[in-house]
């Protein structure tokens, strides 16, 4: 016969099991995670296998990626350039509500003192934050003096500042740091000075001689007039910068405590021109060196990916990858050399409002919340992860805070919501240009959307015809290569859209503010 005693041990043992189990999966449910963007430069949407049957460039890791999350297929950057669309992740914002162009070489930084970012939302819960890769999103350089350099570069003698006009030794301010980062490793921008590394806001290593286009110091495999002229280390090699953003990446994933949630954004220069794969990258794909250098972009995320497993951290960790816009125009001459096409089916390239120059791979992983293989037509922009991130981490935004961005989450936990989820989406680079998409429709108020002229070949190889009209009209669910010009037959939708947009841009969001209990 078992004694009073024993029953009541065994009771307490089983209670505090109960009482363990629930407490073990209350902390697992309310654990908050860790976050790593992954932010490729100047890829096209059909340059992943997994949404390019006809790719010529392999991609095992993202279409692996893929698999285990969840990836859109109507997914969107703010701009068609780099600049503006990283400033709108980061913040929530249409760039255009700060500025258009890119920051050129030495340019002032893209914020202002108001703007509110990812990472300083996210560290109000407690989130360490690093920015790993390229930032041209500008500094404020300690400079000496006016350029005192000048150079021919692109049929133009310009001005150019040498290794004597910044004061090297002071910290340079308005970078990474003063937006909420706890930590930055990068070259800044790998085509543009000063070509050496930065960490956090000092150069280790001081720039000492010079670089132009007449004096790279290495050979490109494609794009070498990218490099803009100006001061560079002894000995700097572009080739060194992914695999060394690579390893720090990987070693920034290393040294978390896993007690600490922790925000990497990793900004990759590639496939960006110059293209530079290193050299067991070549011949990996079909597509040229372009191809390889994709190749090795998929491989340097797969690295990233196998960290954040290996130090166990991956069932408490978003993974998100995507691309500041679409290809460059050498995807032109690919698709003809090689039958790979960069934009998919999509018409225009980077710059353009066209669907090609802002239709870009979007892919989110998060183990236990996100369906694992799922696919999502929702039309989304990467200016709504600024919004869904800090209902994740459930961080409150400010008013004044991402006036631009819908929260995903229900899209991503594959809950009911309004369908669609944004009212409407603005596609715009320059001033002179604007599209807006609402459901199916898209107006673009001008005959093009695109900035530059299609080659002849490439347009008869697609079959492609010129438009007449003041402005243009398309049913993108019907028609999604932007061939069938509806402007004329729909007027309404028109007038309906172009006062959509004109309202979109006096107002100070597009986000409507939430009423408060």
């Amino acid at each position: 016969m078992i004694s009073t005693f024993a029953r009541m041990t065994r009771f307490l043992l089983f209670t505090s099991l109960v009482l363990l189990f629930f407490s073990c999966a209350e902390s697992k449910e309310k654990a908050t995670p860790n976050i790593v963007i992954i932010y490729a430069d100047d890829m096209g949407y059909g340059d992943l296998g997994i949404q390019n049957s006809e790719s010529k460039i392999p991609t095992p890791y993202l279409d692996q990626l893929a698999s285990e999350g969840m990836r859109f297929t109507d997914a969107h950057s703010s701009s068609g350039i780099c600049s503006p669309s990283r400033y709108a992740l980061l913040t929530g914002s249409y760039h255009w509500r700060r500025q258009h162009g890119i920051i050129d070489a030495f340019g002032k930084p893209f914020f202002n003192d108001t703007d509110i970012t990812l990472p300083q939302v996210l560290k109000t819960k407690g989130y360490e934050t690093a920015c790993i890769g390229k930032w041209h999103l500008g500094w404020d350089w300690p400079f000496k003096n006016e350029p005192s350099g000048e150079v021919m570069q692109w049929g133009k003698m310009r001005k150019v500042y040498l290794p004597q006009d910044i004061d090297w030794s002071q910290p340079i301010s308005g970078g990474p740091l003063d937006r909420g980062f706890d930590y930055y490793y990068g070259d800044g921008t790998i085509n543009f000075p000063p070509y050496a590394w930065v960490e956090n806001d000092r150069l280790p290593i001081k720039p000492n001689a010079s670089m132009d286009i007449q004096n790279i110091g290495f050979s490109t495999k494609e794009g070498d007039w990218e490099f803009r002229p100006g001061p560079k280390v002894e000995g700097w090699n572009p080739y060194e910068v992914l695999p060394s953003l690579t390893d720090n990446a990987v070693e920034y994933i290393n040294t978390r405590d896993p007690k600490e949630p922790f925000f990497l954004y990793l900004a990759l220069p590639s496939p960006h021109a110059p293209i530079i794969p290193n050299d067991e990258f070549d011949g990996k794909s079909k597509a040229g060196a372009y191809g390889d250098f994709m190749v090795q972009t998929d491989w340097v995320a797969g690295q990233v990916i196998q960290a954040i497993k290996d130090k166990g951290l991956e069932e408490n960790t978003i993974v998100i990858f995507s691309a500041d816009n679409g290809p460059e125009g050498y995807a032109w001459k690919r698709a003809e050399d090689y039958g790979h096409f960069s934009m998919g089916d999509f018409r225009g390239l980077k710059r353009d409002v066209w669907e090609g120059g802002h239709h870009v791979p979007f892919i989110i992983k998060w183990p236990g919340k996100i369906k694992e293989g799922s696919v999502s037509q929702e039309t989304i922009s990467q200016i709504d992860l600024m919004a869904t991130l800090a209902e994740i981490a459930g961080a409150s935004l400010p008013e004044n805070a991402a006036p631009d961005s819908y929260n995903l989450l229900p899209v991503l936990k594959s809950e009911p919501y309004p369908t669609p989820l944004r009212e409407a989406t603005v596609h715009n680079t320059y001033a002179t240009k604007w599209g807006i998409r609402k459901g199916k429709w898209l107006y673009i108020d001008d005959s093009t959307g695109g900035h530059r002229t299609l080659p002849p070949s490439f347009k008869a190889l697609k079959g492609y015809s010129d438009f007449k009209t003041a402005g243009l009209l398309f049913n993108m669910e019907e028609d999604p290569e932007q061939r069938v010009n509806l402007y004329l037959e729909h007027q309404e939708k028109v007038k309906e859209l172009e006062a959509l947009l004109q309202k979109y841009r006096e107002s100070a969001r597009s986000v409507p503010l939430k009423t408060k209990n």
